[in-house]
């Protein structure tokens, strides 16, 4: 056997396994030297080999590649580059820093691993993460093949991997808390609540170190790989069993119909700016990985994290759509949700583009056409782009509708107006582009901001426990400290009655609580995690919640037959009452609406009424002629004592009289539906 180490080919990029040995490749554009490190231990204070790659044999223009014979998977390695170190013109290169494989598929992170040596002159061999030799087909999917649901029949549960199981009242083994495993011991639960999707909070490779002194990068916006599962939420040691856990915890919940949605960050990585550590990007092309000033070469912050990815650089803009593409084929997910997504519509100089490269390249993938691609239509520089975001396959995060719901709720003045658009589908933002319904995804609360419960309890923020003074986190909240007894199931009715594709956060359902922090990036605690004992003390809520979901199910496919918004609003009729028909208060003196819709298709009639005031309010009832079978049965009355808050058609009681008494800050919804028959929505 040829012993021999050999020039190797720039292509795959990362590491790729054969039968005698190991092909590496690494893009490193304007680096002068590349050194190759292979280590027997993750800890090891200096390399067991290290492979000096020849400029000229070596080397592909800006690739850098070698083929390394007798090694294989499992082998632990990383890399020095050697450059100008020029910050003013870009070029960071340290040649003293072992530096992650861009496109490696697996981690292994010391036990004292050092962002701060990182940032500091010095070496830092025995405490960096160093990338590991991995080989993706060996795994048996038994058949696994991703879901490929229709957004108009997908119900979106945002959750944390870790922090849906690690309060030890989840009754999940120790050894599995918080860990794609113990995920796994609770898709019960999920099958139960009815939710049909998953978005986990990012599972990228992060540093947990990227956070203020003593606390813990909790949320993972702060990646350092685009390709490797993040080892913190396995429950084994072993970097490449790391990789089988989470492709274990994708297949269970495939099994179980629930898919997998990665919420992912290509706007910023966690190497911050100037003062920040040098992990892997900056170290091997930083001029190319990142936004800069030109004249002074300080990283453009578009992303309020200090760096922002160039990713409509040629280059990276393969690195996203390699990365994406891996996750699809390899890990068999089945969608995306784009972290402050407006950003890849950002040219080098950081203005947006008409027609941002990076975009079309996703939106037109083949192999990405039967993905769910979701976008975060904003950046925390102020670029808004709801209902402007490019492309034909993108969904969009409706930040108006969280807003205008939650401004209706606690009866604000000018809100009444905007509500009909937000029930259905926001044909004032989307209709212009004969989008379907489910282009809005509607949601009242994400992991970033206030829970459900915190929304209406607190009327500012308490984020004193991240030791930044309470000054990070969103001001305006639009909540309000009105107790949580019975408004808030309100925000929840409003998303799940939408047109469009609803979006629950992890323990909204209980009402979890961060006592009014709404910014818990940092909070690896109690604070963030979901308390299971809430399951019972409030298994009214989240009985609520459950019979929402499950009304939506049912009658989903019979409201929407398969039509675009703009089909739907033409066939059904739709109409706009106050407390008197045909009398919307759109003066906003009674802080109330009623809409009513006919589906003729569907044989449906659904009559919604909503008092945001303070006083009840007598809404008159569209009339039921005596010769008509089907009278109004009463689904949902929020105010009242469960079990009567919320019943499906088969259950509801009728509604005798003309008007209907609705109290304050409450909805209730009435139906009628032909051909009724037990089991029926």
């Amino acid at each position: 056997m040829n012993t021999l180490i050999s020039p190797g080919k720039s292509f795959p990029l990362g590491a790729r396994v054969d039968p005698s040995g190991v092909n590496f490749s690494v893009f490193s554009k304007g680096s002068t030297s590349v050194q190759l490190l292979l280590f027997n231990q993750v800890d090891d204070a200096y390399p067991s080999r290290t492979i000096t790659l020849d400029p000229v044999t070596n080397r592909s223009r800006h690739y850098w590649h070698v083929f390394v014979p007798g090694i294989g998977v499992g082998q632990i390695y990383g890399y020095r580059v050697e450059g100008s170190f020029a910050p003013e013109q870009g070029l960071r290169f340290d040649p003293q820093k072992v530096l992650l494989d861009p496109y490696g598929r697996a981690i292994a992170r010391p036990a004292n691993y050092s962002r701060v040596a990182a940032c500091r002159p010095g070496d830092n061999c025995a405490i960096a993460m160093k990338s590991v030799v991995a080989d993706a087909s060996r795994y048996d999917w038994e058949g696994d093949e991703r879901l490929q649901r229709p957004f108009s029949r997908t119900v979106i549960y945002e959750m944390h991997v870790a922090g849906f199981t690690k309060h030890p009242s989840s009754g999940v083994d120790p050894a599995k808390r918080g860990t794609y495993a113990g995920l796994v011991s609770k898709i019960p639960y999920l099958q139960d609540l009815g939710v049909t999707a998953v978005e986990l909070q990012p599972v990228f490779q992060f540093d947990e170190q990227d956070a203020p002194a003593g606390l813990t990068n909790y949320w993972g916006y702060s990646p350092v790989s685009f390709f490797t599962p993040h080892s913190g939420y396995s429950s084994r040691r072993d970097p490449l069993a790391m990789l089988d856990e989470f492709r274990d915890m994708v297949k269970a919940l495939h099994r179980a119909g629930i898919e997998v949605i990665l919420d992912v960050v290509y706007n910023h990585t966690a190497e911050g700016d100037e003062s920040g550590p040098t992990l892997c990007y900056k170290g091997f092309a930083n001029e190319s990985y990142y936004i800069l000033d030109r004249a002074t070469g300080r990283y453009a912050n578009y992303t309020g994290t200090g760096n922002t990815l160039n990713a409509n650089e040629p280059f990276v803009r393969r690195l996203i759509r390699d990365s994406l593409h891996y996750w699809v084929d390899v890990m068999h997910v089945d969608g995306f949700r784009f972290d402050l997504a407006s950003i890849l519509s950002r040219d080098e100089s950081g203005r947006p583009l008409e027609n941002p490269p990076i975009l079309w390249d996703i939106d037109s993938d083949p192999g990405l056409a039967d993905t769910k691609l979701i976008a975060e239509a904003w950046d925390a520089a102020g670029l808004y782009q709801v209902g402007s975001f490019i492309g034909d396959a993108w969904k969009e995060w409706n930040g108006r509708f969280r807003d205008d719901v939650r401004s209706f709720m606690k009866a604000d003045n000018d809100t009444v107006h905007r509500i009909p658009y937000r029930l259905f589908g926001s044909p004032d933002i989307y209709g212009y582009a004969q989008r379907e319904p489910e282009q809005s995804i509607n949601f009242v609360t994400c992991h970033d901001g206030f829970t459900l419960n915190d929304l209406v309890s607190y009327n500012g923020k308490h984020n004193e426990a991240n030791g930044e003074n309470n000054c990070d986190g969103a001001d305006a909240n639009l909540s309000w400290n009105c107790g949580a007894e019975g408004p808030s199931d309100d925000p929840a009715t409003a998303t799940l009655f939408s047109v469009g594709t609803p979006m629950l956060l992890m323990g909204d359902e209980v009402r979890r609580t961060q006592r009014g922090n709404n910014n818990g990036y940092c909070q690896d605690n109690e604070t963030s995690w979901f308390d299971w004992s809430l399951l019972e003390k409030h298994l009214d809520v989240h009985r609520f919640v459950k019979t929402l979901i499950e009304i939506r199910h049912r009658r989903t496919e019979t409201i929407l037959p398969n039509l675009t918004l703009n089909q739907l609003l033409a066939r059904a009729r739709i109409e706009c009452h106050g407390v008197r028909l045909h009398e919307p208060d759109w003066g906003n003196q009674s802080h109330s609406l009623a809409i009513s819709l006919s589906a003729i298709a569907a044989n449906l009639d659904l009559y919604l009424m909503l008092n945001a005031y303070w006083e009840p309010l007598r809404f008159e009832l569209p009339p039921v002629s005596e010769d008509e079978l089907w009278p109004w049965r009463r689904c949902l009355d929020t105010f009242l004592e469960p079990p009567d808050d919320i019943c499906t058609f088969s259950n509801a009681p009728p509604v005798g009289s003309s008007s209907y008494l609705v109290n304050p800050r409450s909805i209730v919804a009435l139906a009628r539906i032909a051909d009724a028959h037990p089991g029926a929505a």
